[in-house]
């Protein structure tokens, strides 16, 4: 077993279990207890599992990350994930892009195109874009979280079915084996809801770390979309989904 494949598995025992210590896991793996360390370490930098006095548990299903912690999380796999997916949008497309720090990231590999029209209740996205002179960006209306400027509420929700675009490009919190795609926020998903019910191609951005959460909400299911932009084979049961369903999968 090398080390992807025993992190991989470490990830599934503590999700299995809830919690698992560091001892009980050098017995599991045969392995170190410096190596352990090191495994949690780097899965708790991932944000795959929190790590622990003694070991590591889940994360919270609850609370989300920090928005500035979020900023940094797999950067290297968002940006690959973020120019695979910019390569499938054409020129002169119209495209919604919600919440989140990969849409972000999305949102920069997407400079270099022309003729853009996007409606985004992400502020951070608009902040990106509004410099490129032959886009049109369209803000939603609603209520601005402070913690990372996205724009939920009623009003969002009303402004988004006024428009049937292109493509819309969601991000996930967490996608379950049933593939369910989670979220935190209520509100949140009930504006994803709508952009999924306004788009006639439905694109999710989601690193291999949202595969091993599990947040509280119920946005959707992958079933939904039309195609996957993630950065490793996802787990067993919601590859099979994929293949059932038709859904395009691309691995950065």
């Amino acid at each position: 077993m090398n080390q992807q494949q025993r992190q991989d598995a470490i990830v599934e025992l503590v999700r299995h279990q809830g919690y698992a210590s560091i001892e009980q896991l050098t017995e599991h793996f045969t392995v170190t207890p410096q190596t352990i360390r090191r495994d949690l370490n780097t899965l708790s930098a991932e944000g795959l599992i929190r790590r622990v006095h003694g070991g590591a548990g889940l994360e919270s299903s609850t609370v989300n990350t920090a928005y500035s912690t979020r900023k940094t999380l797999n950067l290297e796999a968002k940006q690959g994930i973020a120019a695979l997916l910019a390569r499938h949008i054409p020129n002169h497309a119209s495209l919604f892009i919600n919440i989140g720090t990969s849409n972000e990231i999305i949102a920069e590999a997407l400079l270099d195109h022309q003729g853009l029209e996007i409606i985004t209740n992400n502020l951070n996205v608009a902040a990106i874009l509004q410099h490129k002179d032959d886009f049109n960006v369209i803000i939603a209306g609603g209520e601005v979280r402070s913690r990372d400027g996205g724009i939920i509420g009623e009003a969002t929700i009303d402004f988004i079915n006024q428009f049937k675009v292109d493509y819309g490009i969601i991000g996930i919190s967490g996608i379950d084996d049933d593939g369910s795609l989670l979220e935190f926020d209520y509100q949140e998903v009930r504006v994803a809801q709508a952009i999924i019910r306004n788009s006639r191609q439905v694109l999710l951005a989601a690193d291999h770390s949202k595969f091993h959460r599990n947040p509280v909400v119920r946005q959707g299911n992958i079933t939904q979309i039309d195609a996957l932009f993630t950065d490793r084979a996802p787990p067993d049961n919601v590859a099979r989904l994929i293949e059932l369903h038709g859904i395009e999968l691309h691995i950065a």
